[in-house]
C-alpha cells in the first residue's frame, strides 16, 4: 500500500464542485433572484428594521433572520439566506477560527444588500477556506480542532473539511435549485405578459 496525501483529496472534492458544478451557475445572480420568497413566512436577508422573525442578526444596514431555538418546521429559506448562512456559519466562522481571518460571527457580520455583492463575499471566503485547508498540509489534518468547534474540539481538523465540503454541496445545490424553480416560475409569468 502507498502513502496517501490527503490534504490535496480534501482540496480538490471541494474545488471540483466548486469549478465543475457550482460557481457558474452562481454567475449572473439577480437581486430577484436573490431576494425571492417562493413560501409565505420565509426568512431572508432583509434591510434592518422590516423582518419578522424573532432574532435579525448583522452589523450593518441588512439582517439575517433566524430563532433561537428554530421553529418546528423552520421556515423556508431565501438564496439570500441561504448563501449568508454559507459565507458566515459556514466558512467566514471557520476561517476566522483557523486561519487568521478577522473574528465575526452571525451578529457582527455585514450582509449584503445585492446578489453581487454577496457572490463577491462568498468568493472571498472560499479562497480563504481553500486556502487555509492547503496550509494545513498533511501533520495540520490530524491537528484537534480546538474549542472553537465545541463538542468537536477534540476531532482532527481533516473531519471538520469533510463537514465544511458536505456543507458547501448541500447548501450550494440547495441555491442552485432555487434559481432553477425561479427561473421556471417566473419565465412562465413573462410568456404570460408577452
Amino acid at each position: 500500500m502507498t502513502d496517501q496525501d490527503w490534504n490535496p483529496l480534501l482540496r480538490d472534492q471541494l474545488a471540483a464542485h466548486w469549478t465543475n458544478q457550482v460557481r457558474n451557475r452562481l454567475d449572473g445572480l439577480t437581486d430577484d433572484e436573490y431576494f425571492w420568497e417562493p413560501a409565505p413566512g420565509c426568512w431572508s436577508v432583509r434591510p434592518r428594521g422590516t423582518a419578522t422573525a424573532p432574532v435579525q442578526a448583522g452589523s450593518g444596514s441588512m439582517t439575517i433572520d433566524f430563532a433561537m431555538p428554530e421553529p418546528d418546521p423552520p421556515p423556508f429559506t431565501t438564496i439570500a439566506w441561504r448563501l449568508g448562512h454559507v459565507i458566515v456559519g459556514v466558512l467566514a466562522v471557520r476561517n476566522a477560527a483557523h486561519f487568521g481571518r478577522a473574528p465575526t460571527d452571525y451578529q457582527s457580520f455585514e450582509y449584503a444588500p445585492t446578489a453581487t455583492a454577496a457572490l463577491a463575499q462568498l468568493d472571498t471566503e472560499y479562497a480563504t477556506w481553500l486556502a487555509g485547508v492547503e496550509s494545513l498540509g498533511e501533520t495540520g489534518l490530524s491537528r484537534p480542532c480546538g474549542p472553537a468547534e465545541g463538542p468537536y474540539a477534540e476531532h482532527p481538523l481533516a473531519a471538520l473539511v469533510l463537514h465544511i465540503n458536505r456543507e458547501m454541496v448541500h447548501h450550494l445545490a440547495e441555491v442552485c435549485l432555487l434559481r432553477d424553480l425561479y427561473l421556471h416560475t417566473h419565465r412562465q409569468t413573462r410568456q404570460e405578459a408577452s
